[in-house]
């Protein structure tokens, strides 16, 4: 009797391979003609030599522009569609990129995609090929970009000093031109391979933030302060998983992810071109009064209710509480898998929570963004307020930094009575439709 042989049916991966993301050119008069020729030029190329590469078959696309929508179409979800399921994406660096909020934009959700990968341990390795379309000035590049690596082509110097747009339009290098569009699509072939970056959900694309801060804004700076026990000091009854030998080790969606939440929060903090400084609460100094108020910095706290069951973390949150600035606030992950989280004692620190830190959380109650302080259940949901409370937290610092406040304690102001509403999370309390 013989023995069967089990073969495996590979589903046929039909994505693009890549989406390529440029900054458009304005027309400078009437017969400019299309100032984006030659980016169609190099797209065009590029799918050849990627359908030469791989085996994808006849009529799947190998790549992504958004000059192949045609007008009427919706092109902000085809957008979101196309980078929420893209392999690879390939930004054209040029000046005029980085000022461009449409590929702040692009890059952002790309990187938040790639990011929730790593978290989750579904992929590894970068899934971002850049290429330089004219010269660009590395010393300038956004902080929010400054990790991603440019590969020098084998035409040395020429793709440096002239960038791809260089090579393309200047005869004499349409050698150069070619083999330098070929090592591009090497590159992009290799980086789908290694870094198996799977599908996401596809973003909206008018909520998504941008990237690059605005041209002329310098530096922008935030703290996130984690306020979390370790393993070894949450109670004997508490699950120690989420915990580790730091408080930056608290992992408080440990079903969903790998990484600790800081090192997630500090990726996606810096990925919308911020500096970012992570300490844990005991590190800090709550009541030092700074020297000068351009020595402070909007700050955010990551916190977790189960530090409120040492007296010593309790105390700690109410100084914090008493002498948070205007620009600091908190986000407090409750995670809907955590079952301890929902019982007697999980309800009972909530309302611990709220007796601590009142002044904190109702200055974040009436932002936008209440549902950061209402218990963040999953990563996903972790992921989609942050960016926003970052923002309000940037703007509340803006506003606030000319004028010298006195030393806290802060009480909160007295809160107005709500117009009805009916029973329900509302708009603004569970982004994406999650509870």
């Amino acid at each position: 009797m013989g023995t069967e042989e089990r073969v495996e049916v590979r589903t046929p991966d039909n994505r693009p391979y890549f989406f390529l993301s440029y900054a458009h050119t304005p027309p400078w008069g009437p017969e400019s003609g299309d100032p984006d020729h030659w980016v169609r030029v190099l797209f065009n190329d590029l799918c050849s030599h990627i359908m030469a590469l791989t085996d994808l078959p006849a009529g799947s696309p190998a790549g992504f522009m958004d000059r192949q929508m045609r007008s009427g179409e919706g092109w902000p979800e085809k957008l979101s569609e196309n980078l929420a399921t893209c392999r690879v994406f390939v930004p054209l660096f040029s000046p005029r990129y980085f000022s461009s909020e449409m590929c702040g934009r692009e890059w952002y959700a790309f990187h938040e995609r790639m990011l929730n990968a790593r978290t989750t341990g579904t992929a590894t390795a970068s899934a971002v090929v850049p290429a330089l379309w004219t010269r660009v000035d590395m010393r300038e590049l956004p902080d929010s970009v400054r990790h991603i690596h440019v590969e020098d082509a084998s035409s040395g110097g020429r793709y440096l000093n002239n960038g791809i747009y260089g090579l393309i339009k200047l005869s004499r290098l349409r050698d150069e031109y070619d083999e330098t569009v070929f090592g591009l699509a090497e590159r992009i072939v290799q980086a789908a391979r290694e870094s198996r970056l799977p599908p996401g959900r596809p973003r909206d694309y008018e909520s998504t933030p941008s990237a690059f801060k605005p041209r002329g804004a310098g530096p922008r700076r935030i703290r996130l302060t984690v306020a979390a026990p370790t393993r070894d000091s949450v109670p004997e009854h508490r699950d120690a998983q989420p915990y580790g030998d730091d408080a930056l080790d608290w992992n408080p969606y440990h079903t969903e992810s790998t990484r600790a939440l800081s090192a997630h929060a500090e990726e996606l903090v810096r990925s919308l071109d911020y500096r970012v400084t992570v300490v844990a609460l005991d590190d800090e100094n709550p009541g030092e009064e700074p020297q000068e108020p351009g020595d402070t910095q909007p700050g955010i706290l990551l916190m977790d209710q189960w530090a409120l069951t040492d007296e010593r973390h309790r105390s700690r949150l109410k100084t914090f509480d008493a002498y948070a600035r205007p620009w600091v606030n908190a986000i407090v992950p409750r995670c809907r898998a955590d079952l301890q989280n929902h019982g007697e004692e999980g309800r009972r620190l909530a309302e611990e929570l709220e007796r601590v830190m009142p002044a904190v959380l109702e200055r974040v109650r009436r932002s936008d963004y209440r549902y950061a302080v209402n218990g963040v259940p999953t990563l996903s949901s972790f992921t989609k307020v942050l960016p926003g409370l970052v923002a309000y937290t940037t703007r509340q610092f803006l506003k606030n930094q000319e004028v010298r406040l006195p030393p806290g304690p802060y009480p909160p102001r007295p809160r107005l009575a709500d117009p009805y509403r009916p029973p329900g999370p509302g708009p603004t309390d569970a982004p994406g439709g999650e509870a």
